[in-house]
């Protein structure tokens, strides 16, 4: 398995001009912990994180530095710590050495990049242009299936299957993620109703080629069911 068959393909993102307190909205309202810079032209130009975020002088969580480190930093230093904790742009704040895998790369590769580099998620880029990305949960969700099926069906081909018959029933392909091991499919995600479950379920055994499937879907309370799920 590879990157591309269990990387999540709704990616959030943002530009570099965008205002540092909506960026801080959309991971909240999306709830992940990073997101992926885009520029004009789609390219991968950095990622912002609640860390990166969260170091602001307004909000009072400023980095505080003993007044001998502030004396030995450089007026540059000083400059460059200045505008990470004031300015009001992404493109100000993010990180810009950013860590990518290719849609081809395998599992164990993308977990040592996780493991190695300290980092709860990658994305996954192709002629340097965001195509997915890889968390933890959809590592290990890929490792479950993996182990749970033999290998031998055309995976990609029926992932591809369910995911356009998802679309077809209310967007349902935003909200459940899709991963296909040896013919076995295994959905996660949360929808609002037990009627959506029901019609993912069906939607993914109609399938050609299936095996069987694996049904991890949640149904949210009515006061959740309007929320995008992201892992």
């Amino acid at each position: 398995m590879q990157a591309r068959d269990i990387m999540t393909k709704r990616v959030i993102t943002v530009a570099p001009d965008t205002d540092i307190r909506e960026a801080a909205q959309r991971l909240l309202d999306n709830r992940i912990s990073a997101a992926p810079v885009i520029d004009k032209d789609g390219k991968l130009v950095g990622i912002v994180s609640e860390g990166d975020l969260m170091r602001r002088q307004e909000a009072g969580t400023g980095r505080h530095h003993s007044w001998w480190l502030d004396l030995l930093a450089s007026p540059r230093e000083r400059a460059l710590r200045f505008v990470k904790e004031h300015s009001r742009r992404v493109g100000d704040i993010m990180s810009r050495k950013v860590i990518a895998v290719a849609e081809d790369t395998g599992l164990e590769a993308i977990a040592e990049t996780l493991e190695k580099n300290g980092i709860k998620r990658v994305p996954v880029v192709k002629d340097g242009k965001v195509i997915g990305i890889v968390s933890r949960a959809n590592l290990m969700r890929g490792l479950i299936a993996r182990r749970a099926a033999p290998a031998g069906a055309d995976d990609r081909t029926i992932g591809t299957a369910i995911e356009a018959a998802l679309g077809e029933v209310g967007n349902l392909d935003k909200h459940i993620h899709v991963v296909v091991s040896g013919g076995v499919v295994h959905l996660w995600g949360a929808v609002g109703s037990q009627a959506e479950k029901d019609a993912a379920r069906v939607a993914a055994e109609n399938a050609p080629g299936v095996a069987s499937v694996r049904d991890e879907v949640r149904v949210l309370p009515v006061s959740l069911s309007q929320l995008v799920w992201a892992d």
